[in-house]
């Protein structure tokens, strides 16, 4: 007998910079969503599609929860919560290497009221001795009752097709949502402008990192074969682009050449790309702003 394809979401929650998107890019197989050493990288959920012979998962990693001080940090708390009621599974992610806090009893909170199953996963094994982990079980189970619990390394892949194979069984028999080579749900234009923010958080210090906004505002190939795409860095005081610009364009260009490069591996294709800098300010707080680049509660 043939078995059944089984297809469904599961919504990737957790603390800020806790590794939710290293997770997905590893399940992937490539860079989908942003990664940076700053909390709240992520603003909008990003769809990531896992296909096999036998099962789809479509991931949503969400922006952190965490307490907002803006419009902007509004909406992404609202769009985490929003994902839990849409998903089959939920993945609750954790950082091993941290004290249980106040967040993470936040989020647990939120997790109460969900009706779907809730896998503990254990992050960053690969920062603590393994007796470590049983205290940290022991501290979250006594909070919740987690349908399963799972340690990985999301960096280094350990363990994450365990997870993977736990995560199928919660999924009912359903369709192939996407194409089976398809990686996500997101326009090129999406990702590329992530690229280009992941490495202005990368590269800049301070209050920089939350007062960027990329868009892309043209995209094209040419005759030659070669994608150009132009693309705005929206700051929100004068200060700050002269930062993003740097002493002589020193740092747009190097924000260029390494978003460049992850683009033609994005792509398969050669990059021509131009970038400038804005000042739209206070953009943050500002709802048709905020729309007009993208976000929405939905």
């Amino acid at each position: 007998m043939t078995e059944k394809f089984k297809s469904g979401f599961v919504a990737i929650v957790g603390r800020p910079n806790v590794g939710k998107s290293t997770l997905m890019n590893q399940v992937i197989g490539q860079k989908i969503a942003i990664m940076s050493d700053k909390p709240q990288t992520t603003r909008n959920k990003i769809h990531g599609v896992y296909t096999t012979d036998n099962a789809q998962i479509v991931f949503l990693d969400t922006p952190g929860i965490h307490k907002p001080n803006s419009k902007l940090g509004d909406y992404m708390v609202k769009s985490a919560q929003s994902a839990l009621q849409e998903v089959e599974a939920v993945l609750f992610l954790i950082d091993v290497s941290e004290e249980l806090g106040g967040g993470d009893r936040f989020i647990i909170e939120l997790l109460k009221k969900v009706q779907t199953p809730v896998i503990l996963v254990l992050n960053k094994i690969d920062k603590v001795h393994p007796e470590q982990l049983l205290p940290v079980i022991e501290k979250y189970s006594k909070l919740h009752s987690f349908a399963d619990i799972v340690p990985v390394s999301a960096v280094h892949g350990s363990n994450v097709q365990t997870l993977l194979n736990q995560l199928v069984g919660y999924l009912p028999e359903g369709p192939m949502y996407y194409p089976a080579d398809q990686v996500t749900d997101h326009p090129e234009q999406f990702v590329c402008a992530e690229l280009i923010r992941e490495k202005i958080l990368q590269l800049t210090r301070e209050e920089i990192p939350h007062s960027i906004a990329v868009e892309i505002e043209s995209m094209g190939t040419s005759d030659n074969g070669v994608v150009r795409i132009g693309a705005v860095i929206y700051v929100e005081r004068q200060s700050q682009k002269g930062i993003v610009i740097g002493k002589n364009g020193a740092m747009l260009k190097q924000v260029g050449k390494m978003a460049r490069e992850d683009m033609e591996r994005l792509l398969g294709s050669k990059i021509f790309l131009e970038l400038w800098v804005k000042v739209k300010e206070d953009w943050r707080n500002r709802e048709s702003v905020l729309k007009s680049l993208g976000f929405r509660h939905d």
